[in-house]
């Protein structure tokens, strides 16, 4: 067995019993929770038989009192006319060990509350609510417990509101939208919000920061956030397509509802509550999940140079694949990608989902030839399943496919859900009868993610899922569950209509939607220009120093050197993709500005090493950063990739300079970064070859 080690250091529990207590005033019905430290609060209201909550961050309103409830289809609501039953308190602290991760120790210590309320009516309904405090935010979740007449419920939606404080400039992207998570981020004030996908960032005027989302989303809606006015967002669950929002039996618990709070923005990147909030690791045996950087066949599809069907220009060729290994294994990645392996991507693929086969390779695709050849050079495979959506058929390939790649040694898949994002079509199983089109973000593909992350486990198989469910914590269970898209990549740089990402984008993702977990953004491309794809209005909006900077601000625990192998000959700052790793012993950010800039250092989990990266907008900057995260005592050279002085993004995004500097932690650095550019570094001690 092999678990990640938990230490337990303090639990203790008290219970209070309150009941027919209720009366006409908050504060007769009004129950504080504390965070551990004193920094955050939560209070518990009872309103004339309505439930709230409020939260404050020290003597700061963060949310005022806001209403909570679910409701339900064709019963009463659980809305109102509630007495408080019975009250628990727990206090809770343990340090565990990530198997893999942006840090490798988190504390989990909060403080919770647990209030049982029963309706005041002969059916006497009961509906929990857990809360739980802690220094780095809040959360809450609802439980329906099992009870005597409501065997099943049908939710309809939750009551739940969020009444912020202010009309904080929020960082937001739109939901119930074709492209599901992929859109740039809005900065506008909250009172312009859309209905958005979490998480939602938000600054206030008085320096605070908050992101709100949700963790441990496992057979349930995911939670979209609805603008009701008054500075007020609503839970806007997504429905099924006959409009029920979540189906289930009770007992039954919906996703916690998180907060952060933070006094700085690097505060945010830091935080762990939603990792936290959800269960321990569910596997006995973690030895073969493995963090690593791949390449793969892929870019040269979206730049026009290979193409996914079969054909003259087929990229997943037998000989292909091979030039593609070997070029891993003489410059240490751990993975070869291979899209466009298997039969099913002639035609109109994106319509036609249900002819996919993820068993049958394609005439000039010799699979286990390649498994072993791979094998033989100490690389893998990386499995690439496509499904266009195209559910029924992939669950029914699912068991085979796995177990074929268990057996030839490939322990990696990368899945795709290309379609719009209502397009998923629910079939009968039995007699594949449409039933209806259902969401991504929906219960109905809520399941359907999760059931791929348990059959992956058990062939002992890695995830990197694309168009995926959003990420809510829930690889702290799963840890097989490694990485996933869930925004706007790097193949928006090939085609997007609106020319591609924009030099802020990648300013804005470590507070928005990395947050949520870990994401295979894809960085690495040194043709920065890629002409021969005969796109004048599509580049990619970085220097050349910042797609390597990227590798350190992005995390992902796999992560792609996503150019072809023919543009990393001969560059010398190919070395720092060659050096760099992907899973980390500690996580700081040294400074932040969201949507200007980003500073991120990370000790390396397997060595002595830190990395530094540093990114920028469109705006030149000159930061200066205190190496205080270094080790007393130790001299250290750092290796530093840097935009050059005439640098730019727009005109001339190539230029770089490579130089090395003696430094210890009490060295003062000073980053020069070009608009649109980034800064990346090793920190190597003096005595380490």
């Amino acid at each position: 067995m092999n678990r990640p080690l938990i230490r337990i250091r303090f639990i203790s529990a008290c219970i209070g019993l309150l009941i027919g207590c209720r009366t006409s005033t908050i504060d007769a019905e009004s129950i504080v929770l504390k965070s551990p430290g004193g920094a955050n609060g939560v209070t518990f209201l009872l309103k004339d038989g309505v439930p709230y909550y409020q939260v404050r961050h020290g003597d700061a309103a963060v949310i005022k009192p806001s209403r909570l409830g679910i409701r339900l289809r064709n019963e009463a609501d659980l809305t109102a006319n509630f007495a408080i039953e019975k009250v628990k308190r727990l206090t809770f602290d343990e340090t565990w060990t990530q198997p893999w991760g942006e840090t490798a120790h988190i504390r989990n210590h909060y403080n919770e509350l647990w209030v049982s309320l029963r309706q005041l009516d002969s059916l006497g309904r009961r509906l929990n609510l857990y809360f739980r405090a802690y220094d780095d935010g809040v959360a809450f979740r609802y439980e329906l417990p099992k009870q005597e007449g409501l065997p099943r419920v049908e939710i309809m939606d939750e009551a739940t509101e969020f009444a912020l404080a202010g009309d904080h400039s929020a960082w937001w992207i739109p939901a119930y939208r074709p492209e599901r998570y992929e859109y740039l981020y809005s900065n506008t004030p909250l009172s312009r919000l859309d209905t958005v996908h979490t998480p939602l960032t938000m600054e206030t005027v008085d320096g605070l920061f908050l992101s709100i989302h949700e963790a441990a989303l496992t057979d349930y809606a995911g939670m979209a956030l609805a603008n009701k006015g008054a500075n007020t967002l609503e839970c806007d669950l997504a429905p099924w397509s006959d409009g029920v929002k979540v189906r289930g039996g009770t007992p039954l618990v919906s996703p916690w509802r998180t907060i952060q709070i933070a006094e700085i923005p690097g505060e945010l990147i830091t935080s762990y509550l939603v990792l936290n909030l959800n269960e321990p690791n569910a596997l006995d045996d973690v030895s073969w999940i493995e963090p690593g950087k791949y390449v793969g066949i892929w870019w040269g599809m979206h730049i026009g140079k290979y193409t996914w069907e079969s054909g003259e220009k087929h990229g997943a060729t037998t000989a292909n694949t091979q030039r593609y290994i070997d070029f891993a294994a003489e410059n240490g990645f751990d993975g070869v990608l291979v899209e466009g392996w298997n039969t099913g991507w002639d035609g109109d693929w994106i319509a036609n989902g249900d002819l996919f086969s993820f068993t049958e390779s394609y005439p000039d695709y010799d699979l286990e030839g390649l498994a072993t050849y791979a094998a033989g050079k100490d690389v893998r495979l990386i499995g690439h399943n496509e499904t266009s959506t195209g559910i029924r058929n992939y669950e029914r390939q699912l068991e085979d496919a796995f177990a074929l790649y268990h057996r030839m040694g490939i322990n990696t898949v990368k899945s795709g859900y290309v379609g719009h994002g209502r397009n998923i079509r629910r079939l009968d199983p039995a007699t594949g009868e449409l039933l209806g089109l259902e969401w991504h973000h929906g219960q109905y593909m809520v399941r359907h993610y999760r059931k791929v992350v348990e059959v992956a486990a058990r062939h002992q198989i890695m995830l990197d899922v694309h168009e995926p469910i959003k990420a809510t914590g829930i690889r702290r269970t799963w840890p097989n569950m490694m990485t996933r898209e869930g925004a706007r990549g790097q193949e928006w740089n090939a085609w997007g209509h609106d020319g591609g990402n924009t030099p802020e984008y990648t300013t804005i993702l470590p507070f928005t939607r990395l947050l949520a977990g870990p994401f295979d953004f894809t960085p690495g491309i040194f043709d920065l220009y890629f002409e021969e794809a005969g796109r004048p209005d599509n580049r990619i909006s970085t220097t050349l120093a910042k797609q390597l900077a990227l590798y350190v601000v992005l995390y992902s625990p796999l992560h792609m050197a996503a150019d072809l192998p023919e543009n990393y000959e001969g560059q010398p700052a190919f070395q720092f993709i060659r050096d760099v790793p992907t899973d980390w012993e500690e996580t700081r950010v040294p400074g932040a500005v969201i949507g200007e800039y980003v500073t991120i250092v990370r000790k390396d989990r397997h060595g002595p090493n830190w990395y530094l990266g540093s990114i920028t907008n469109d705006q030149g900057r000159t930061l200066t950063v205190n190496l205080d995260f270094l080790d007393e005592g130790i001299e250290y050279v750092a290796e530093i990739y840097a935009d050059a002085g005439d640098s730019d993004w727009r005109t001339n995004p190539l230029a770089m300079e490579i130089s090395r500097l003696p430094v210890n932690r009490a060295t003062r650095l000073e980053l020069r970064l070009a608009p649109g550019g980034g800064q990346a570094i090793r920190f190597r001690p003096v005595a380490v070859d």
